[in-house]
């Protein structure tokens, strides 16, 4: 086994030569004019799976000039939407439930919890966004294509994004839409998608991690419960079980780049601001906060499962073998 760790230490080395030696995300313009464009997109960030931020790749989106409080709740004021709701802004994340009683006993103090999802009108929603209250957390982030599916009103505000069509060489499998409560984060995770994340108002904080950094990350599988009744005195928790009464669990990430020393990984911090977009490259790990009221809509293809996939895979059954390795030697 000293030669797996042997190998991912070189490996982690030649990473930071070649590929992690500047932790700063590009910036780019998007050029409507250049046909050539989408090409050179996807040669230089999507082949090489590398993040960037594009300014004005989305202007002509009527969405940038026209979504503020007062527009949407012109068009959406008395609509039921469905809201994520949490005592503490983290949804679908850990929590700590050692000194807890809302819960039954667990071998380990932590558990991975779900929003309660709330129905309000839209107009409760902004209520709830501009006098925000404690421990009650709002916010619109059901996904799987929540934008097309529970949107219709808005739908002539935003357009596809053409250029990143033709450089994926495919159409979107999901439109999503945010807005949410600055307490919101969303926590360290990764996604099977080429993401186009496009802020319409506020600002998106991110921090990335490269999926190279896999060895320097900690999974383990959690017990999964959901928030239920959450008021701004109390709230309750659920397990989630399946058919057979079995409580269901997650495989999820421990590390909190906002609160754990990630010495060894390649931390990339981007602020990503009205009018412009984030390329967030497939299987990149990702931690996102935002700005109070931060509206934003963003894109997901599926990504091409090809040789990268097949080298990450062969990456986490390493990373596995001395894991389990250094647990069973360090007892």
């Amino acid at each position: 086994m000293d030669r797996i760790q042997d190998a991912l230490t070189t490996f982690k080395d030649e990473c930071k030569d070649f590929l992690h030696f500047n932790l700063e995300v590009p910036v780019i313009e998007y050029n409507s004019n250049d046909p050539d464009w989408p090409l050179m997109f996807n040669r230089d960030y999507v082949s090489k799976n590398i993040p960037v931020k594009i300014k004005h790749g989305y202007d002509s989106m009527g969405a940038l000039n026209k979504w503020n409080i007062e527009y949407l709740l012109e068009k959406l004021s008395k609509k039921e939407v469905i809201v994520a709701v949490t005592p503490n802004g983290y949804a679908d994340g850990l929590l700590n439930i050692k000194t807890s009683n809302k819960i039954e006993k667990q071998q380990d103090d932590d558990v991975f919890v779900l929003p309660e999802e709330v129905k309000m009108s839209f107009e409760e929603f902004i209520e709830n966004i501009q006098h925000p209250k404690p421990n009650y957390v709002c916010y619109i982030q059901r996904q799987d294509s929540n934008f097309t599916e529970d949107f219709p009103e808005l739908r002539n505000d935003v357009e596809q994004i053409i250029w990143a069509q033709k450089a994926f060489g495919k159409q979107p499998d999901a439109i999503n839409f945010w807005m949410g409560d600055s307490r919101a984060i969303t926590s360290m995770h990764k996604d099977f998608y080429e993401n186009i994340y496009c802020v319409i108002s506020g600002h998106k904080d991110f921090i990335l991690i490269p999926p190279t950094d896999l060895p320097h990350l900690t999974y383990k599988n959690f017990k999964v419960a959901k928030y239920k009744n959450v008021s701004t005195s109390d709230y309750d928790l659920e397990l989630q079980k399946d058919e057979e009464n079995k409580v269901n669990e997650v495989p999820w990430l421990v590390n909190d780049p906002l609160t754990d020393k990630l010495d060894n990984a390649n931390l990339y911090h981007v602020r990503v601001e009205k009018g412009e977009c984030l390329y967030l490259p497939s299987l990149w790990f990702h931690h996102v906060r935002q700005s109070h009221g931060c509206i934003a809509v963003n894109y997901w293809y599926d990504m091409e499962f090809d040789v990268k996939w097949c080298y990450y895979k062969l990456l986490e059954k390493l990373c596995k073998m001395e894991n389990a390795y250094a647990t069973k030697y360090t007892r």
